[in-house]
């Protein structure tokens, strides 16, 4: 395993790194990613490189971070509504918050994900196309695509026609 780790490391923390950007992230995932790799190496079965497989081990162990990330900042969001004290502010900003919900939810998956890495991980354009498998330049026009449907009052007519990816 030393070796593994040896040959493989810079490796690993260079795929990690170039899609979060945050070396502490790349560095934390890069561990966790051979602790996995040494819990489950007995389903290397050597169809594809040491490298590659472990590189897919942090892929996934990255998804889940940003999973993660998500459902902690709607946490937050939850949690930065206004006090039980006043009901009606309350109403409407959870009925707001709920609307917002229900748009993004009816976003095409790409679109959806798209919104997600921009908004909530705040990633640029180049590392939204590269963690999709896409340009820089298609995950700006489904970013701006997204925005008109969330933006507009009514959302299903927007939603049904090019918009669909």
């Amino acid at each position: 395993m030393e070796e593994m780790y040896k040959r493989h490391s810079q490796i690993v923390y260079h795929f990690l790194y170039v899609r979060c950007r945050d070396p502490a992230l790349a560095e934390d995932l890069m561990q966790e990613t051979f602790l996995r790799a040494m819990e489950s190496i007995d389903s290397f079965n050597g169809s594809c490189k040491m490298s590659t497989w472990l590189c897919q081990i942090a892929k996934h162990l990255l998804y889940r971070h940003w999973a993660k990330s998500r459902r902690v900042c709607m946490e937050e969001l939850d949690e930065g509504l206004p006090a039980p004290g006043n009901t009606e502010e309350q109403a409407i900003a959870r009925t707001e918050l709920q609307d917002v919900w229900e748009k993004l939810q009816k976003l095409s998956p790409d679109m959806r994900r798209v919104v997600e890495l921009r908004v909530l991980d705040d990633l640029p354009y180049r590392q939204i196309g590269g963690i999709l498998g896409r340009s820089e330049n298609w995950a700006r026009v489904t970013f701006y695509r997204a925005k008109i449907i969330l933006l507009d009052s009514g959302g299903e007519e927007a939603h049904c026609g090019k918009n669909e990816m």
